[in-house]
């Protein structure tokens, strides 16, 4: 009997150890179910999805990137306002601008000194031989020179043949002087021009002068822009009858024109436009 009673309370204790839950010495639940379930966490294919999460943040940061592209966009839209400092160069432009030389010369032989670059402008002053003077300009084709005495301010034109030049004709400035006018008489009237192939007749009225107004040169000038051998050209026609014929042939890009005055010794009349037909 006694036996029996001590299995009934071995299988009673036995029982109750198998309902009671495991506790740590701490009052926390044993270890092997929570690194079991740590392990879980860790392992679980959620875990990969937030990986992927911080993984694409950074592969969104293009996207703050972009909201700076206005910025960028500002920068270009400076460049306009650098075109200022670019606008100097294009004003620099005088800077290509040749420069022309100032020269000497001396006068080889007796020489007429004119108002106009051609044997056709009236008389200004001689020159002699021996002569030295300032070379300040030329014609297009540094066939005549413009010279003063040195330091003056009284210059014509003379044959650039008839001076030794010291230096290259072609490194002075093209130039021009005006004509001394008229006080007395008025423009031509009745101009006219004719073209035949090439040669243009061109004609006019007479200009009646008074006793001692004649220069004893060509009573008529002719200033003619015409195409010759190719080359557009200046040509000066002086004229002692009240016709005369310029030669103006095709093959130039500018077109041809002349006009013309009337000449006595105190000076040029107003110059009258030829009309002119282009070859």
């Amino acid at each position: 009997m006694g036996a029996l009673i001590f299995q009934s309370a071995v299988v009673i204790i036995i029982c109750t150890a198998c309902d009671s839950p495991t506790v740590s010495p701490a009052g926390i639940p044993s270890t092997s179910e929570p690194d079991t379930g740590i392990s879980v966490i860790m392992t679980s294919p959620q875990q990969p999805t937030l990986t992927q999460q911080m993984t694409s943040t950074p592969s969104q940061t293009p996207e703050p990137s972009m909201t700076f592209t206005p910025v960028s966009t500002q920068t270009s839209t400076n460049t306009p306002f650098s075109s200022p400092t670019k606008s100097p160069t294009q004003s620099s432009t005088p800077s290509i601008t040749p420069t022309y030389a100032i020269l000497r010369g001396t006068v080889l032989e007796q020489s007429n000194c004119r108002y106009g670059p051609g044997a056709a402008y009236l008389y200004k002053y001689g020159l002699y031989p021996g002569n030295n003077l300032e070379i300040i300009g030329r014609n297009k084709l540094a066939t005549w020179i413009l010279v003063q005495a040195i330091g003056g301010n009284n210059p014509c034109w003379i044959k650039a043949s008839l001076m030794d030049i010291h230096g290259q004709a072609m490194s002075l400035a093209p130039a021009s002087l005006p004509l001394p006018q008229s006080p007395y008489y008025g423009p031509l009237t009745g101009v006219s021009s004719k073209r035949s192939g090439t040669t243009v007749t061109v004609s006019w009225n007479p200009i009646p002068l008074r006793a001692g107004d004649d220069s004893l040169q060509f009573p008529y000038l002719i200033e003619a822009w015409v195409c010759q051998g190719g080359q557009f050209i200046f040509e000066p026609i002086g004229s002692w009858e009240t016709i005369a014929k310029v030669q103006d042939e095709p093959g130039c890009t500018e077109p041809s024109h002349a006009r013309i005055y009337g000449v006595e010794k105190h000076g040029y009349t107003n110059w009258v436009t030829i009309p002119w037909t282009q070859p």
